[in-house]
Formats: C-alpha cells, sequence, structure tokens
C-alpha cells in the first residue's frame, strides 16, 4: 500500500523546509502566549512579564528528573549486558517492514509501563536495531524508524504512568473536595480505554511500516565514532595505585546499587506499587549502578550520556514560563471558557480532548498541563453534569495525541538516536491523523454514555 508514502511526502516537505527546531519553536511560543494574554485577558505587560518570570523555576524539579532518567537509561544501555541484549533484539527482523514495526510496537508497551520508559527504550532499540539490520540484505530508512520509536509515545496516558489518571486517584489530591477520589477503574483501566489503547498501539505498528520511502530516498543509518563505553578503567601506562584499584573496584558500584534497589522494594513494601518519576530514576541508576564494570566505567558512561540532556535543561524553564502565564494571567480560563461555551454534554469530552491536545503544545508535561487545565475542565464536567472521568481522558488523550507534531519531546530520543526533528516529524504528522481520528471518535463514544 503506497497511500501512506503519498501521504506522508506532503508532511515530510513541510517539516523539512518549514517547521522550526524545537528551541526556535519554544521560543515563538513564548511570543504567542504572552501576545495572547495581553489581548484575551486583562493583565499588563509588567503582569505578565512578572507570570512569565515566575513561572520560570516553576518545574525545576521535573526537570532535574527528566536528566536522571536521561543520563542513567543512556548509561544502562551502554553496559554490556544490557548491550548484548540489545543487539539480540536487533538481530530479529527480517526485513524493513518488520524492524519498522517491532520498534513501534516496542516502544508503545513500554510507553504503557511508563512514559520515560518509551521515550528511552524506543530511541535505543530503534538504534540496535538499525545497527544489526545494516548487516542484512535489506535496507532501512533510519529517520521513519527513529519515527516509528517516537510514535510508541503516542498511547503513554493510557497506561500505567498517566498523571491526569493518577492525579484523581491519588487521596489529597486538590480536586477531591469537588469530586471526590475517581479509581483507575473508571479511566486507564476501563474496557473503552483499553481498546482504544490496543486499537491505536495496532495502528502505529501497522502504519509505520506502511510509511516506508522509494529506496532512492532511503536513509540508512551511519554510526558514528564515539568512546569505547566499555573500557573498565582509566588508561594508564604501569600498574594502577593503590587508590585507583579501589576506585576501580565492582563491589563499590554493586553495594551503592543495592541500596538503591533495597530503597525501591521498601518503599513498595510500604506504600504498594506506586510508580514516580523519582522510582523510574532510581531505577535506572541503580540498574547500571549494577551492571556497570566498575564506579570509574559508570561515571564514563554517565559522562557519555551528559550531551543528551543539554536541550531539555535549556527548554524546560521557558515552557514553565509559559505554564506560568496561562495560569496567572487567566488565559487558560479564557481558553477552556470559550470550549465549555460550545460544548454539549455529549462532546465536552471530545473538546476536552481537542483543548488537551492544543494545550500540551504550550505545555509539553503531562503533571503541568493537568494542574493548570484539569480544575477547568472539571468544573466545566460538573457544570454540564458530565462524568469527570471523561474529561480526565480527553484531556490526558489530547495531551499523548500532539506529542506527534510538538517537538520537545523527541529531544530524549534525538540526542540517543544521533538525527534532527526535521526528518522524523513528517513520519509521526501521519501518525498525529490516525490517531487523532481514533481518539476523537473515542471520546465522541465516550459522551454517548459509553464509558
Amino acid at each position: 500500500m503506497k497511500i501512506f508514502q503519498i501521504l506522508a511526502r506532503p508532511f515530510i516537505t513541510f517539516v523539512e523546509r518549514y517547521y522550526p527546531d524545537a528551541f526556535i519553536f519554544v521560543i515563538i511560543l513564548s511570543l504567542i502566549t504572552f501576545l495572547s494574554a495581553l489581548f484575551l485577558t486583562d493583565s499588563t505587560v509588567t503582569s505578565t512579564l512578572l507570570a512569565w518570570g515566575n513561572g520560570l523555576p516553576m518545574l525545576l524539579k521535573f526537570t532535574a528528573q527528566i536528566t536522571i532518567i536521561m543520563v542513567g537509561a543512556h548509561a544502562l544501555a551502554h553496559t554490556k549486558p544490557v548491550h548484548r541484549f540489545l543487539t539480540r533484539i536487533g538481530q530479529l527482523p527480517n526485513s524493513a517492514n518488520q524492524a519498522y514495526a517491532l520498534v513501534a510496537f516496542t516502544s508503545g508497551i513500554a510507553s504503557l509501563f511508563a512514559w520515560s520508559f518509551g521515550l528511552i527504550i524506543g530511541a535505543i532499540i530503534a538504534r540496535s536495531v538499525a545497527s544489526e539490520c545494516s548487516k542484512k540484505p535489506f535496507r532501512i530508512h533510519y529517520p521513519l524508524l527513529v519515527a516509528s520509536a517516537y510514535s510508541g509515545f503516542v498511547i503513554w496516558h493510557m497506561g500505567y504512568s498517566s498523571s491526569a489518571a493518577l492525579f484523581v486517584a491519588t487521596p489529597g489530591h486538590l480536586l477531591e473536595d469537588r469530586i471526590g477520589l475517581i479509581p483507575v477503574t473508571e479511566t486507564i483501566l476501563s474496557s473503552t480505554n483499553i481498546a482504544l489503547a490496543l486499537m491505536a498501539l495496532a495502528i502505529i505498528t501497522i502504519i509505520c511500516p506502511l510509511m516506508k520511502p522509494e529506496d532512492k530516498d532511503i536513509i540508512e543509518f551511519s554510526p558514528t565514532p564515539v568512546d569505547d563505553n566499555n573500557n573498565d578503567v582509566l588508561d594508564k601506562k604501569g600498574a594502577l595505585t593503590l587508590i585507583e584499584k579501589f576506585e576501580n573496584h565492582r563491589s563499590l558500584n554493586i553495594f551503592l546499587g543495592f541500596a538503591l534497589v533495597s530503597y525501591i522494594v521498601a518503599t513498595y513494601w510500604k506504600n504498594g506499587f506506586s510508580l514516580n518519576l523519582d522510582i523510574v530514576s532510581w531505577t535506572f541508576l541503580a540498574s547500571g549502578l549494577l551492571l556497570a564494570s566498575s564506579p570509574m566505567h559508570f561515571i564514563k558512561l554517565i559522562n557519555n550520556a551528559a550531551a543528551t540532556v543539554g536541550p531539555i535543561i535549556l527548554q524546560y524553564p521557558f515552557y514553565s514560563g509559559i505554564m506560568g502565564m496561562m495560569a496567572t494571567t487567566g488565559l487558560m480560563a479564557v481558553i477552556t471558557d470559550w470550549i465549555i461555551s460550545i460544548s454539549t454534554p455529549e462532546t465536552l469530552g471530545f473538546f476536552a480532548f481537542l483543548s488537551g491536545g492544543l494545550v500540551n503544545m504550550f505545555i509539553p508535561s503531562g503533571g503541568g498541563q493537568w494542574a493548570v487545565q484539569g480544575p477547568i475542565m472539571i468544573e466545566a464536567a460538573l457544570t454540564l453534569d458530565v462524568n469527570p472521568s471523561i474529561v480526565v481522558l480527553g484531556v490526558a488523550y489530547g495531551d499523548q495525541w500532539s506529542n506527534m507534531i510538538q517537538p520537545f519531546w523527541t529531544i530524549p530520543i534525538l540526542a540517543i538516536a544521533g538525527l534532527h526533528m526535521r526528518q522524523i516529524l513528517g513520519y509521526t504528522f501521519v501518525i498525529f491523523l490516525m490517531t487523532g481520528i481514533l481518539y476523537g471518535g473515542g471520546m465522541l463514544h465516550m459522551g454517548s454514555g459509553n464509558l
């Protein structure tokens, strides 16, 4: 079927010619938000500027968590045991179509477990598959393979780490006095959500191979020279000193790794299996420490991974500033009030989905977006006598959906893959269209009373 090849071409051309770099993207969004606040609310230039500046540090903790996850996962992937495992996975495909499907499916499954797993594991497996398949008698279009990995991110909110669903299910949440607790059995574990998740996973697994370009347009994987990550000790002529032997003794990193594992187990024992970003961070670090050859080897792996986090550290405060403007100036309320004005009880979930997709372009954080948009959408649900679970899922679906055209979350996956976002977003635009039809239809189905 060449229909998806043809469908992808204009998006590929558009992204390559006109889509700005991720950092330029956040600058443009900041300006749009600033001007919108001035013209659509009663805010002054000074108050809007203060809202922006006061918002800059709001997500610093989240930025630090993402940084630890990225460097920890990158280091883990380059330990000897994991590298051998990934090599075996990379050897599985016997055709280009199987390679694209395998990467998309694996990334989607990992995203359902935890969004951070989907991004990092998807990128690592894509690179491993590309490397191993380069030795086989078929050609892989590497940008499409990486796009397949990113496509799995379109279902992360339907799984265990869904920010909005976990928020309203947590005792003591900010909206508990209005809606009580909404158990996950009514959101991510509902039959409708599970069915939509499986259909979305099938869509990306099937469509990604169908977008493969003609042979003349294929860009193959080109490994770049990197340091030997498996050197166990510092290069040095002669025997190691006593302190250098101590620094390179594996028992030290194993001790620290087991300490982290013990903490994670104790936390689950006390609080139940409750996954959060902190636990994900410590899991990656603990695994890397346990599998590294020595403390100095692990430091080397972390140093090699550090280059992947620079854009995240640079850009996220500015997205946080956008969040500050939208929350403080009342711009978010203006947008949501307009959506409510055109909604009915049957269509509120659908418009929650569309608004969630729009707001995610300005606030690419599931938790941050729900903190700003969630309370307003819940009030809308109560006003129109709609089951709050529907708007929770609507905002969540919109958030994950527009990730396919929002370049920010391509940063970690592209840092590992070694590509630029313009090389993959043309393909994910197609995923954006196809899953948009699925999610929009799903929300209208829920609105008709079929949650």
